[in-house]
């Protein structure tokens, strides 16, 4: 079921998104706000949720949740105006009442530059109540990571 394995991490599902940095996204010594990374990472959640073939619009429709429970960050090195940045998403295993999302962000060069860890949970939209991720979810997932190539 994992796709690969990269130092000792393991990898069920992984989607990249690219965005550029605003000038207003960074701060007076040209480096990205340290509180906009947060939304990096919502960009990466939300495009690669879509390509497993779940917006979160279609979430929304069927009364599910996903509000964050946890996050944590390391930075490691500034991104700068104008920069390309690639936040690499990484789902590390099969959710159950908890989605896990791990980010990595990376500059045009390749350089790491700081990653999260992000902790959602399944909510019953009309209890407002957590429940299990439902079952035509999981299938999405299963679906397509059985019919993703793996990397070499």
């Amino acid at each position: 079921m994992y796709k690969q394995l990269v130092k000792h991490q393991l990898i069920m599902y992984k989607h990249c998104s690219n965005v550029r940095v605003r000038y207003g996204e960074t701060d007076q010594m040209g480096y990205v706000y340290y509180g906009n990374y947060p939304l990096y990472y919502e960009v990466g959640r939300v495009e690669a949720m879509r390509n497993l073939g779940i917006p979160y619009r279609l979430l929304e429709e069927k009364g599910i949740m996903l509000p964050v429970k946890s996050m944590e960050i390391k930075y490691k090195a500034p991104a700068h105006y104008d920069d390309e940045l690639t936040i690499e998403t990484i789902i590390p295993k099969m959710p159950d009442t908890r989605m896990t999302f791990e980010h990595r962000v990376f500059n045009q060069k390749g350089e790491l530059l700081n990653t999260a860890t992000l902790v959602l949970v399944f909510v019953d939209g009309k209890t407002k109540r957590p429940t299990m991720m439902p079952e035509w979810i999981k299938e999405i997932i299963l679906d397509a990571i059985n019919n993703t190539p793996t990397e070499s």
